[in-house]
This record gives structure tokens, sequence and C-alpha cells, in this order.
């Protein structure tokens, strides 16, 4: 309570009303499994589309286990799935079997810099192409209104890598330094790479005619204090010791005194194309050379953008360009010198080609098949780097996991599949916020099935069968695919268009061009009632997803919507009714608590998700004396009574129908 101690009117904003809970989210979801790319050990971003997906994770080709079995991309297939069947948000966690520096893909440019793929997999074999360019002249004049007209830069930052120009007229030098090059013919060839940093070459007009020499210097711009003028003023520093060149040497050109001296910025252009038909090159342009650049403080050189460790939240490329054993910007213009003509940058006529050279990776490969341990994940204790499951502890959006194509090796794999499914369903359980979707596994009989599916027992796990026959993309063949991905995009599409009280089944499968076995209606009242959702096509109707029950023996959770409308309200009374931690437990936050949640369920009752003709046949809430003792309270204990009627699927829909006649009574 405010204290008042002087005399006035005092306007103080109060609240009238109770705390609100707002309703959490169902829809995210996450997939663990093996991809082509991608982080294994950082924390996955949220993806919003396959574009998303493919940017950071590669493409949907094949992926090869331990160097020749060859497996179909299950992730890529899930992910096209869960975002065609109606996904909206979709977190992937790739997981690797194998040793994540012996998988990566690597080489060198130039004087050995070592190149290499950011992550593990073939995928990572990809052509790299580095180009140099010197920028347009930045070199000017400017009006000083003591010393007259003098030499300027526009647009130059400090550590700028450059190509300093000047003019020594029309006749060759006397005495040209040792690695000079002298143009032959129009326009002038070029030779090797000079060795020292400072070359002399023929400048040319536009019709090809020599107009000037020029002795062209590589340098590193810097702002350095001049003692005369307490003025911070540019100069150009070679490598190896070299006097430097200060910006008051130069002659820049004006409007009437020809070419002049010159001071192009020297930057480097890096494209990667991933090893795929028709893939289109990343690029990254005009990176400063310099590892002390930075631009608004930040570092920006090509080093700082393409580092082994990056800062986090930073975009990652996919590559990792390890410039750490050049510590200035020459040092690396000189290194990629063993592959590229420097002496053609100072050429305009030289075409990008011919500044650019191009390496592909070698060495990528996809591990081995990933096992219960990888599925199940941990993390690591200095580095906290988490892997698996495990990494979707932190995750508190995620609502909906699976772990597609994981049951694929059922038949000749079956205990480490079993352990991959429990893996599952102990994360779902741990988390209480989310459900398990279990595929069943590749190309089983009817017996099969209902014995691995007796192999479980769990109310936040749900298991589907059989796998869905789509025309794939990649093959442009029909191809079986497991039911997780396309289950959680319908779970999604169900939340949308209806609510997630709304039982998620007799829904279209979009992608769905068969089943890998037609189940009729004899063999799913086998089925169903064991907790096995059939996909069956109807006549007329199409491909549908067409049960929506839980692993669960327990009669009370029996209905996956049953499941997920429960962690929808437990997790929206959860978090928004945090602010009630050590407030005084007493009358006062009994009456507030029990009013906030009134009206959040007196909203879910007035959307249909609760049954009742009136709200007090639908729910209670209870938080008194009658519902917590005096030693709750004196240990710190506030307990709240809630009693909620969902409405259940309306799984038998049944019409009794008999013969009546008109003098019959009804």
């Amino acid at each position: 309570m405010p204290e008042y101690l002087a005399p006035g009117v005092y306007v103080e904003e109060v609240s009238y009303r109770s705390n609100v809970i707002i309703g959490a989210g169902t829809t995210t979801t996450g997939f663990v499994g093996p991809t082509r790319f991608g982080p294994v050990l950082d924390q996955p971003d949220i993806l919003t589309s396959l574009s998303d997906y493919e940017q950071v994770y590669g493409d949907g080709q094949q992926l090869v286990f331990d160097g020749t079995e060859t497996f179909d991309n299950y992730m890529w297939q899930a992910v096209r799935a869960f975002f065609t069947e109606g996904g909206a948000t979709l977190y992937v966690k790739r997981i690797y079997s194998g040793d994540l520096a012996g998988g990566t893909a690597s080489g060198t440019i130039g004087a050995g810099i070592p190149v290499s793929a950011r992550y593990p997999g073939a995928y990572g074999e990809i052509q790299v192409s580095f180009t140099l360019a010197a920028g347009q002249n930045v070199a000017a004049k400017r009006s000083d209104p003591v010393l007259g007209t003098v030499p300027a830069v526009r647009g130059l930052n400090e550590y700028d890598v450059v190509l300093v120009g000047q003019d020594l007229g029309s006749s060759p030098p006397a005495s040209p330094p040792a690695g000079a090059i002298f143009p032959v013919g129009s326009p002038p060839s070029l030779g090797s790479p000079p060795a020292e940093q400072s070359f002399v070459a023929g400048r040319y007009d536009a019709s090809g005619n020599l107009v000037t020499y020029v002795d062209y210097t590589f340098a590193s711009a810097q702002l350095v204090l001049d003692p005369s003028s307490g003025n911070q003023v540019w100069q150009f520093l070679p490598a190896g010791g070299a006097p430097s060149i200060p910006l008051s040497a130069l002659s820049p050109a004006s409007t009437t005194d020809g070419p002049g001296d010159t001071v192009q910025i020297v930057t480097l252009t890096l494209s990667a194309t991933a090893p795929t038909n028709g893939a289109l090159p990343q690029v990254w342009s005009g990176l400063p050379l310099d590892p002390l650049h930075n631009l608004n403080g930040a570092l920006d050189s090509v080093g700082a953008v393409f580092a082994p460790v990056l800062a986090p939240g930073t975009a990652a490329p996919p590559l990792v360009f390890d410039v750490t054993g050049y510590p200035t910007g020459l040092g690396v213009l000189y290194a990629l010198g063993d592959a590229i003509d420097l002496v053609g940058l100072s050429n305009p006529t030289t075409t990008s080609g011919e500044l650019t050279a191009t390496i592909t990776l070698q060495g990528g490969n996809d591990g081995g098949l990933p096992n219960a341990a990888d599925y199940t994940g941990a993390a690591d204790p200095v580095t906290d780097a988490k892997t698996g499951l495990v990494a979707f502890e932190d995750l508190t959006d995620i609502s909906i996991v699976a772990a597609p194509g994981s049951t694929a090796t059922y038949t000749s794999n079956t205990d480490e599949v079993h352990a991959i499914i429990n893996a599952l369903i102990t994360h779902a359980e741990t988390m209480q916020y989310r459900i398990a979707v279990v595929d069943a596994g590749k190309d089983q009989t009817i017996s099969q099935v209902r014995a691995m599916r007796g192999q479980f027992d769990s109310s936040w796990a749900a298991f589907y069968y059989p796998w869905v026959t789509i025309l794939d993309p990649i093959t442009n063949q029909p191809n079986n695919m497991p039911p997780s991905g396309f289950v959680s995009g319908i779970y999604v599409r169900n939340d949308f268009n209806r609510a997630v009280y709304k039982a998620p089944a007799n829904e279209v499968v979009n992608l769905a061009i068969g089943f890998e076995r037609p189940i009729n209606k004899s063999q799913q009242e086998i089925l169903n009632p064991e907790g096995i959702n059939c996909f069956r096509f109807f006549e007329g109707r199409g491909y549908r997803l067409w049960g929506a029950r839980l692993m669960s023996s327990d009669p009370e959770w029996l209905y996956v919507n049953l499941r997920r409308y429960f962690a929808f309200l437990e997790q929206s009374i959860d978090q928004s009714t945090q602010w009630a931690v050590f407030e005084p437990n007493g009358p006062v936050l009994w009456l507030n608590i029990q009013s906030t949640v009134n009206d959040f369920l007196f909203d879910q009752w007035q959307q249909g998700a609760l049954l009742g003709d009136k709200s007090t046949d639908a729910y209670f809430v209870r938080c008194d004396q009658s519902t917590m003792t005096q030693n709750d309270i004196d240990n710190g204990r506030m307990v709240c009574l809630i009693g909620v009627a969902v409405v259940r699927p309306a799984e038998f829909v049944i019409f009794r129908i008999g013969q009546w006649t008109a003098d019959s009574s009804q």
C-alpha cells in the first residue's frame, strides 16, 4: 500500500476482475529421428514449412547407414506429410549414430585453409566456390578550409582489405619491383600470383588502349592518430612490415586529371551448392576478409560468419571456413592467392569466373542405424548439449511427439524398436502435457500388429496401423510411409477446424493413394478394442483415419481426445495461475482462484467441450477449507478441487429401427 505524506489527490489503478486463464497450445509437434544433414547437439528451432526443414536438415533423398544399408528418408517424408495434412509448427531433433567428426565432409582451399560441412552426413559433400572481387574506387577528393583540396575515402571501414593503385605514368618504371606484371597486347595477359604484396600492371581505357602503369599494393585500411592534428587519419598497411601508405600520399582522380590513384575494397563471396540435382546455391556476398572487421560492433568477416562455433541465436550456415590460422585479412587473402590469381583483381575486364576457385567437400556419411539410446538421448554434463528426446524436455510448447520411421525394422530389430517406443511413451508421461504417436511396424499382418500392440499399455500414447501409401516425390513411385507424420498433421487440422476435445478421426488423409494393407470392418472389429487405430478406405469418401483410441487398458482413459483435452486443461491452468505462488494463503486467494478457474471452465462449457444442460452439471470448482486441512495450510499448500464432465466421441452411432403400423401406439 502506498504511503501518503503530502496532502493532495491521488489516483491509483486497481483491478476488480479475477485473473484470466489463457488456453495452452495443443498443436506444436516434435519429431525425433535421423536426417540427411543438420545440427545434432544444438537446440532445435521451430519450423513452419517443408522449405524451412530443407534449409536446415537437407532434402528427401535416401539415407545410407553404415555405408551399405539404404533407407527411405522417413523424417523428410513425415515432415512433408505433417504440413500437408494441416500441421503448423514443428520441432525436429536430429539423431546421428556414429562419430560426428568422422562423418563430416571436409576439404581445403588455397594454402590449406580448412573447409568443412558444419554437420555430419553425405549431404554435407557440398560444392563450395570462393570468389574474390575488388569493388569500386572509394578514393576521392574533398575541400578542407585550411588545407584546400585533400584526398578522401567514401564508405571505407577499418580493417577493410584494400587494393591501393598508385599511378606511375605512361612509361614502364625504370626499376620494377620483383614479380612485376607488364601488359602484353590489349587487354593485358595476367601472370601467376605475385610473391610480394605489390605488383605493376597496365590500366586500360574502354577501347583497350593503355592509359598508364600502376603500382598495386594490397593493404589493410586502419585509422591512426595524427600527432600533428590530433585527428584520426587513414593509412594503408601492407603485409611483411612494408612501409605504410598514408591517405594523404594519394592523388585520387578528379573530373580533370585522369584516372589518378585508387583504393578498392577486396571482399570474398562464398556459394554452397548441396549435392542434389537441381539444387540452387546459397550465396554470401561481399564478406570482409579481416577477422577484426566489424559492422556496428558485431564481427562480420568471413571468419566470423563461417566460424566453427557461433554465438547462440546466430543463423548457422552449412559450412565451416576456419581461418583462425590467419590472424589478418591479408593473410587470408594471400592464402587464397594460392588458388586464385590475385593480379586479376587489378583488371576490370577479369570475369568473376577467373577470380573463382571451387572445391567439393569429401568424406561425409550418414553414420549407422540409430538405436534406442540415440532416440532416448542424453545431456552432456560439461557442455549441456542435449541429444534425442532429452532435447525436447526444455521445449514446453510441444504437445505431440513422434519418431517417424523408428519402427521400420521391427521384424529384424524387435528389441531395439520396443525400447524406442518405450522411450517415446516414457517421455510423454514424464512431460505430462504431450501425447506420443506410435507407428506400427512396416508391412505387418493383423496377428503381428496385435502382438506388437500388446507389448505396451499407456494412456499417454496412441497406436496407428497400417502404413500409408503415397506417391513418393523422390522416386515418383508408390511408397509406404509411417503413419505418425500424417496423424500428427491431422491432430493439428482437427484442432484448428474443430477443437482439441473433438476426436481426431473420420478425417481424410490428403496424401494417401492407398494403405499398405486394406482393412475391412471385420478386421477393425478385432483391432479397435485393442487400441489399434486403423486407416480405412470408404467408397465415395476416400482414405480416412478411422480410430481415436489410446494404448490404454484403463476404461477411464479410452480416447485420444480425452487425453489431449485434459492435457490442455491442466497446462492452461498450470501456466495461468503461477501468479498465485507465495500469495497469502487465505480466503481472498481461494476466492480469486475459484473465480478464475470457474470463468475458464464456463467458457469451455459454452464452446461444447463439457457435458451438461447447465454449467453446474458440466463442472465444479472448490477451493476452501473443505478442500484443505489445517496441516495443508500450515505447510504452504493451497488445494483446489476441480471436476469436469468431458464429452466423449460418438464412436458407435446406433439407429434402432423396427416395423410400425398406423394403428400401433407409439
